[in-house]
């Protein structure tokens, strides 16, 4: 079970930066207030209502105000993932040294070795005096 959770877990953080790293562009292109396309990659298609400027030479050139519009939303991911420990403020430098301590000291190893005892070995078991009196520890 705990390899199991491991391996996804593992795996949800080399998508997350995967996915961090990832620029993505959503384009969208609007006829009044109708969506009509929107992009992930590549380009919109269009309603075919734009208005086409036409050079005249003429001097009454009526101007049309366009009812389309192309809008894009640009998510750029993290160039760097390495991120240094100086460009921390004084406060974030002390949270994530107390972190590190904080966390370090769950794992403090007891030494179970027992030097005092050392030439000495336990006396053979010749009979189990617990299962013999039947005296049990509950």
């Amino acid at each position: 079970m705990k390899k199991i959770f491991f391996k996804i877990a593992s795996f949800c953080m080399a998508l997350l930066v995967l996915f961090s790293t990832f620029s993505f562009t959503l384009a969208s292109h609007y006829c009044g207030d109708v969506l009509v396309d929107s992009s992930l990659f590549g380009k919109v298609e269009t309603c075919g209502m734009e208005v086409q400027k036409t050079s005249t030479s003429s001097n009454c050139d009526i101007i049309k105000k366009n009812c389309c519009s192309d809008e894009q939303l640009l998510l750029e991911g993290q160039d760097t993932l390495k991120i240094s420990f100086e460009k921390l403020d004084k406060e974030q430098q002390v949270f994530v040294v107390t972190f590190i301590q904080s966390y370090l000291d769950l794992f403090e190893y007891e030494n179970s070795d027992n030097e005092a005892f050392i030439d000495y070995s336990p006396p053979p078991l010749i009979r189990d005096v617990q299962v013999l009196d039947q005296t049990f520890l509950i």
